[in-house]
Parts: C-alpha cells; structure tokens; sequence
C-alpha cells in the first residue's frame, strides 16, 4: 500500500470510529423523545398508543406523530405546564 493510500484509508477508519458512536447518541436521543412523548400524551389522557416520530420545533415544544397517525403538539406554556394540542 503505497503513502496515498495508506492515508486515506487511516482517514476513514479515523471517520468512521469518530462519527459512529456520534450518530448512534442522535438515534439513542430520539428513542428517548418519543418514549417521552408516548408518556406525556397518554399521562393527559390523549389516545395514540405510540409515537413513532416526532420533530422538535422548539425548548420543549415538539410535533408528535402517533403511530394511527394522529398528530399532537406537545410543549410548555409559560407557567412550566406540559401542554397537548391535537393537531
């Protein structure tokens, strides 16, 4: 393996073993956001079983979609209460 290579190969080596466990904490962090989100709905008595995506539009303000694709909007007002929208 000549220099050239050698160094493009210890690039990406060095990328993967970087980025992986980078993107893994992004999808362990969305996991998390929609079992948070599954829980609040149902803790205000919203039906939707399970969220299955949800998108952050905001500090503590998210879109949530239900896995019959109900949607909810889910954030804190001003006075720190969780507030459920349906949408």
């Amino acid at each position: 393996m000549n220099g050239c290579a050698r160094t493009i190969a210890l690039m990406v080596v060095t990328t993967t073993l970087v980025a992986g466990p980078l993107l893994a904490a992004d999808d362990a962090q969305d996991v998390s956001d929609t079992r948070d989100l599954t829980a609040v709905i149902a803790l205000q008595g919203m039906p939707c079983g399970q969220v299955v995506s949800a998108t952050e539009q905001g500090e503590n303000d998210f879109l949530a979609t239900c896995q019959d694709g109900t949607r909810y909007r889910v954030s804190v007002n001003a006075e720190g209460r969780v507030v459920v929208e349906k949408l």
